[in-house]
């Protein structure tokens, strides 16, 4: 059974269109990174998950049950750490883990979960003078209550310091240890890298790119960046730089003083590294380097990866000319 499934899901607002069309599903078990920039409709998705919002079309189910029918049902197995949590100030952070037992009917221990946080010696303080990143380990402990079989977290490193979101991270593998399903939505890519079994990419409310972080690498290209330093006193290497950029296999060259990075398919840096020495130009050190999540990111969601039927598998998405939109 798939923990969420979504199908030709749609949602209008006035004259503005967050979703569409939108086919996704996650498997039971799976960390699902939820990506796309301001605007693309990932609250939109979330909140038809949670029936906080209805679709004008489609269906949406969750954990086999109909998101919107058996919504009380849905949210009793689900965990949810919110975009924006807010606090009750005058209740201590013990309170509000208290609070969400009692709504789940669960019998967690409240101080457990609050030191699997990082907040047990912070429970008895009211929350009102909680931090930005002790609000986000307090609304992780409660999404924690009960045991969900699906975690859905929205930026769920906001706020954090970099202790905070290894915790996160942690605490995101054990619950999936436990055989819980992760719905991941977050704007620092490198905490999606880090955790995500598979991403799907969101642009204008169309799922244009789904697959894992090395099967998106491979669709947008093997390209990898070629970072050069070079000796003192090269000279001609401004000359050198249009032969480089004329090699089979190079797409891009960058001179900045004694550095030259060369972005180019893996098979093309030994010709590189050959025409440097071969025109006298000494190679002090060089380091190379796969396309980043941040890289990826931007070539689907500015235009460049996807292709123009919106396709939502990586393996298909063929170059589209034009730039972005």
């Amino acid at each position: 059974m798939a923990a969420i499934e979504l199908s030709g899901v749609r949602k209008e607002f006035a004259d503005v269109t967050a979703v569409r069309d939108l086919d996704l599903t996650v498997e039971e078990g799976e960390v699902y990174g939820f990506l796309g920039p301001n605007g693309a409709g990932k609250s939109t998705t979330i909140n038809i998950l949670l029936d906080f919002v209805r679709p004008t079309a489609g269906e949406a189910r969750v954990l086999g049950r109909d998101a919107h029918r058996e919504s009380l049902a849905v949210r009793q197995r689900t965990g949810v750490l919110p975009e924006g949590f807010g606090v009750y100030d005058r209740l201590s952070g013990r309170q509000h883990v208290e609070f969400a037992i009692d709504s789940k009917d669960a019998d967690d221990d409240p101080d457990e979960l609050l030191a699997r946080v990082g907040l047990a010696a912070d429970s008895a303080r009211k929350a009102g003078g909680y931090s930005k990143g002790m609000r986000q380990r307090l609304a992780l402990a409660m999404a924690l209550v009960g045991e969900p079989e699906l975690l859905i977290l929205d930026e769920p490193s906001s706020g954090l310091d970099p202790t905070g979101a290894k915790d996160m991270r942690e605490i995101v593998r054990e619950e999936v240890d436990r055989g819980a399903t992760v719905f991941f939505s977050s704007h620092v890519l490198g905490q999606v890298e880090a955790v995500c079994d598979r991403v799907g990419i969101l642009r204008d409310g169309r799922l244009v790119a789904e697959d894992s972080v090395e099967g998106l690498r491979e669709a947008v290209g093997d390209d990898e960046t070629l970072v050069i330093t070079v000796g003192e006193g090269s000279d001609g290497l401004a000359a050198v730089t249009d032969t480089i950029r004329d090699l089979d296999g190079v797409s891009a060259v960058e001179l900045d003083g004694d550095t030259l990075t060369v972005s180019c398919r893996g098979d093309a840096k030994t010709a590189v590294l050959s025409t440097l020495e071969a025109q006298g130009v000494p190679v002090d050190d060089f380091t190379t380097r796969e396309a980043s999540l941040e890289d990826l990111f931007l070539a689907y969601t500015e235009g460049d990866a996807v292709d123009s039927g919106g396709s939502s598998t990586a393996a298909e998405a063929q170059p589209e000319q034009g730039g972005s939109t």
